[in-house]
């Protein structure tokens, strides 16, 4: 059995390179990933990321605890409802 060679028409090769960049990564690195899952989803993983990041940098985050302890609350009055019903 053979290996497949895949090519990339020019529009596809500077779509990859432009991903890779966006990224942080070789556009060899990201072409496993486009391979896998298709320009549009490895284009929209990468686009999370960066908005995650820039929001961890802009301090937009809650700490794990402060989230749990808000789940842990709305779960506890959730549950005392129920027996009251």
């Amino acid at each position: 059995m053979s290996a497949v060679d895949p090519s990339l028409s020019q529009t596809d090769l500077r779509r990859l390179e432009k991903l890779a960049s966006a990224a942080g990564r070789t556009p060899r690195a990201m072409l496993k990933f486009v391979l896998r899952d298709g320009f549009a989803e490895t284009e929209r993983v990468v686009r999370a990321v960066q908005a995650g990041r820039a929001d961890v940098a802009a301090g937009r985050t809650r700490s794990h605890a402060a989230v749990m302890r808000e789940a842990a609350a709305i779960l506890s009055g959730h549950v005392k409802s129920q027996q009251a019903a």
